[in-house]
């Protein structure tokens, strides 16, 4: 019996124009070191300024919710991995740690904190979600095990 020949499907994945990986200890230091640095790194890409200022944002929103929230009342600080790819004119952040799971095992909606009409005091908290949901166009979370995992996805040159 003669045997076809197989036909090899060959798939080729477009490799990323510009990916790194950072680490750092979950402190409000260490947090804004990170960003500068980050944002050093992205300098290569030759971004407009508004999407450096968009990414800068919605990665200090999520750093700093990680650091207060996943690591509250911890006495020695956890660590978060930064793993970032930029392909295709989409820059994917995934972003790691080993602190306590959001609430109800989701990111957080994101909606605007109530402001009391006339009010010259704006809410301590509350916006970074909204935030970030705004700025990005895509965010998931899951939890494996004792691992946090967040994604979030920024179409960038929309400009």
């Amino acid at each position: 019996m003669n045997a076809k020949p197989q036909q090899v499907l060959e798939v080729k994945t477009p490799r990323p124009t510009f990916a790194f990986e950072q680490s750092l200890e979950a402190t409000q230091d260490a947090v804004r070191e990170a960003l500068a640095y980050f944002i050093d790194q992205l300098s290569t890409l030759v971004l407009p300024q508004d999407d450096l200022e968009t990414v800068e944002l919605v990665l200090a929103e999520t750093l700093n919710n990680i650091v207060e929230h996943a690591f509250a009342d911890q006495t020695e600080p956890g660590f978060i991995r930064i793993r970032c790819v930029c392909q295709r004119g989409v820059l994917y952040l995934r972003i790691t740690d080993f602190g306590k799971a959001m609430p109800g095992l989701m990111a957080p909606a994101g909606s605007t904190p109530a402001m009391p009409i006339g009010s010259d005091e704006l809410p301590e908290g509350g916006f970074g979600w909204g935030l970030i949901r705004t700025l990005t166009d895509d965010v998931s979370y899951v939890r494996s095990g004792p691992m946090n995992a967040l994604t979030l996805q920024i179409a960038l040159n929309k400009g």
